[in-house]
């Protein structure tokens, strides 16, 4: 009766009208709410990449913050085949650090040391007391046709210690780049192969700059090479001269390598220096010159034996406008003459800057530039 009246009243539609505006506003307030307290429920669920990012699971935010690492997400982790592509920093290194740190485990570090090469070993050994495998039983193996140089000897820490390794004078250059191959094999065969769990072969005008631990260690080790990471492979300078015993195919090859660090377990090392050697050997009878030497037959080894490891471009790293951006310097090149030179080679004399034409035409020019800094014994059996 009273809704009647208020009807029939003047200002009954007015009032009812608000009535009905109200209730619309109270329907639509109901149907928001509901549709907002279940919108978290469903995303929260779903594998959104921003969740994984800020350590979220299950609509919970992680109190282990430690998954957010300088090593981009998108940086690959695993190789084609299921090797560790290895990053100092990520999740997969702290673990294969743990497992190995409390192994008793001895590893060799091998570096030829010849005319005035031997300008760096001094910096090289203090680098790697204080960097490479700390903890670890090392022994540092010094080939050099010069073992005074080695006077006095350098002071090492605990549980580690250096042989000097005499190795005949070089012809050159190009006699040093062919003969290191050779000369580790021998090395690894008749003596370090007996003494130690893993050998790694390295470059003494390197240095170690940040921590090089037991991530490293596996059965057959290579690393990237830092101006080739992420390139396409039609850019990488495999050998191409098909009468060179390490040519390499247009369909064959995942990763371009460095010679400047690679190693692993004793029978591997034995078998790889042994197999390059041979095709070294082999192209040096037939007067064949691989475009960048010892690398290249290296490159054509671990396309036929895949490493079970590949550490990043942080374990060799140069200072070359090429070079890619790493988290993390681990160990770099100290001698920035091979480089610079490549660099002058580019901006003076080449019209195709392609990789691979920049990487041949260094490996040309740099050959007179190396002879030059040799010694004048090395330089004078050269010509």
């Amino acid at each position: 009766m009273a809704l009647f009246l208020l009807c029939k009243s003047p200002a009954g539609p007015v009032r009812m009208k608000r009535i009905q505006l109200l209730l619309c506003c109270f329907v639509l307030s109901l149907i928001i709410y509901f549709f907002n307290g279940h919108k978290p429920a469903v995303n929260l669920k779903s594998a959104h990449p921003l969740t994984e990012v800020l350590g979220m699971k299950d609509g919970t935010i992680l109190k282990d913050m430690s998954a957010i690492k300088t090593v981009d997400s998108k940086t690959p982790q695993e190789t084609s085949w299921g090797a560790p592509l290895v990053w100092g920093d990520s999740h997969n290194s702290v673990g294969r650090r743990a497992r190995l740190s409390e192994q008793g485990i001895h590893v060799g570090l091998l570096a030829l040391v010849v005319g005035t090469y031997a300008r760096f070993v001094r910096h090289f050994l203090s680098s790697a007391e204080t960097h490479f495998l700390p903890g670890q039983m090392v022994t540092y193996y010094i080939l050099t046709d010069n073992p005074r140089t080695m006077d006095p000897p350098v002071e090492l820490g605990p549980g580690r210690q250096m042989k000097v390794l005499p190795a005949a004078e070089l012809p050159g250059w190009d006699g040093l780049a062919y003969r290191r191959m050779v000369l580790f094999a021998e090395a690894i065969w008749d003596l370090i192969g007996n003494e130690v769990d893993y050998v790694f072969c390295t470059d003494v005008d390197q240095e170690f700059v940040g921590p090089v631990e037991e991530e490293i260690l596996g059965d057959l080790v290579a690393t990237l090479h830092p101006e080739f990471f992420q390139m396409p492979r039609n850019q990488f300078p495999y050998e191409d001269q098909e009468d060179s015993s390490a040519c390499v195919e247009e369909d064959e090859g995942d990763y371009y390598y460095t010679s400047e660090f690679y190693g692993g377990v004793v029978s591997q090392m034995r078998r790889l220096a042994r197999d390059c050697s041979l095709l070294i050997l082999q192209d040096q009878a037939n007067k064949v010159t691989a475009r960048a030497l010892e690398e290249s037959y290296l490159n054509r080894y671990l396309i036929d034996h895949r490493p079970s490891c590949v550490l990043s471009p942080e374990y060799s790293w140069w200072d070359s406008p090429m070079t890619a951006h790493v988290p993390k310097k681990r160990q770099r090149e100290t001698d920035g003459l091979f480089k610079q030179s490549m660099v002058l080679s580019i901006n003076v004399r080449l019209r195709d800057t392609s990789p691979v034409a920049l990487w041949s035409a260094a490996i040309r020019d740099n050959k007179s530039v190396l002879r030059a800094r040799s010694p004048r014994g090395v330089e004078r059996r050269g010509r």
